[in-house]
């Protein structure tokens, strides 16, 4: 039953990894914008560093879950 459980962790972790990569591409794009303002691109850019680090702890965790099966 435990490996169930780790089964269904390492699921989630990588659609919450999937869910950080898609938010830091689209954070990254903003940042590229020559239309936006310097705010918003200073923020966009901000926000990609943050959503690259909770994708790597995510896919961390995931690893951890895998092994755990």
């Amino acid at each position: 039953m435990d490996s169930v459980k780790q089964g269904a962790n390492y699921v989630s972790e990588q659609v919450q990894k999937a869910a950080s990569g898609a938010s830091k591409e689209g954070n990254k794009d903003v940042a590229k914008d020559s239309n936006a303002s310097i705010g918003t691109r200073a923020s966009a850019a901000k926000d990609a560093v943050g959503d690259k680090a909770k994708e790597s702890g995510h896919d961390t965790k995931a690893e951890g879950h895998k092994q755990a099966i």
